[in-house]
């Protein structure tokens, strides 16, 4: 298969982006209780056939925005390896050494989108999509720039 109709390629790839919806799961508890995460369920596709050790990974906390919490990037870490069938067969999972950071350290959407750089962030623009979402080479250093991730 070539690269063409795909959103991401190995060449361009800067960080992935994996997705957690607060509102459907006790996230806030959970990672009160342990801020780590040692992997995370995904969908099938062509990403996963694009990851591998070593490779950034980012925790994007989502939401309803009724809730007085900030939504966006949460965390981050590293992929242990590439993808993987979930032991219990139900599934995808990415194996990860990934931290959620304290709740003050939390880059919002709104901060996100007042940027130039990353406001076209896929999960901005596609709050629905893929996980996992990805991030560009360019907007992972723009995001490490501003931000400190």
């Amino acid at each position: 298969m070539t690269d063409r109709g795909r959103l991401i390629t190995a060449t361009d790839l800067g960080a992935w982006l994996i997705r957690g919806n607060a509102d459907r799961n006790d996230l806030l508890g959970r990672f009160a209780r342990e801020p780590r995460i040692d992997r995370w369920c995904v969908r099938p596709g062509y990403r996963l056939d694009l990851t591998a050790a070593g490779q950034p990974v980012l925790f994007w906390g989502s939401g309803s925005r009724r809730r007085d919490v900030t939504y966006g990037v949460w965390g981050r870490g590293r992929l242990l390896g590439p993808a993987r069938p979930r032991t219990d067969g139900d599934g995808w999972e990415l194996p990860l050494d990934l931290t959620i950071a304290a709740p003050a350290a939390w880059t919002g959407r709104d901060e996100l989108r007042a940027h130039d750089e990353l406001a076209g962030l896929e999960v901005l623009r596609q709050p629905q999509g893929a996980n996992p979402s990805f991030l560009t080479k360019r907007q992972f250093a723009a995001l490490r720039a501003a931000f400190g991730w």
